[in-house]
């Protein structure tokens, strides 16, 4: 007989302080983008086209209040705002890379499930 699951294993878990962030579909590819040093908002844009400036402006802001990332606003003439990984969005670098490595094994065997699936 199994164990019943405990009804605690996910205290200290909740969906308020869980980093939800992280698997939207734009803040791996910011981060990605981030990666090698602080970018411009119309630099990001290259790269993410199909993302509209307003979701872009969004996931930075939320990306910001989270702590991933910064935004450096320069009193220049015309004004330059960049955004860069902050030490904490920077430890997300690894983890990321080890998805990648995952998928890039597996994703044969995943679209092989799919397939299999919709029949």
């Amino acid at each position: 007989m199994r164990q019943p699951l405990d009804p605690d294993m996910f205290a200290g878990c909740t969906t308020d302080s869980t980093p939800i962030r992280i698997g939207d579909k734009w803040t791996a590819k910011i981060i990605t983008c981030l990666r090698d040093g602080p970018r411009r908002f119309s630099e990001l844009q290259v790269p993410l086209g199909s993302v509209t400036p307003k979701v872009l402006t969004e996931s930075l802001r939320a990306m910001c209040r989270d702590g991933l990332v910064t935004r450096t606003a320069y009193d220049e003439i015309p004004p330059r705002v960049e955004y860069e990984l902050t030490p904490l969005g920077r430890s997300l670098l690894e983890p990321m890379a080890a998805g990648c490595a995952w998928n890039r094994e597996h994703l044969a065997e995943l679209l092989a499930a799919r397939t299999a699936s919709a029949r």
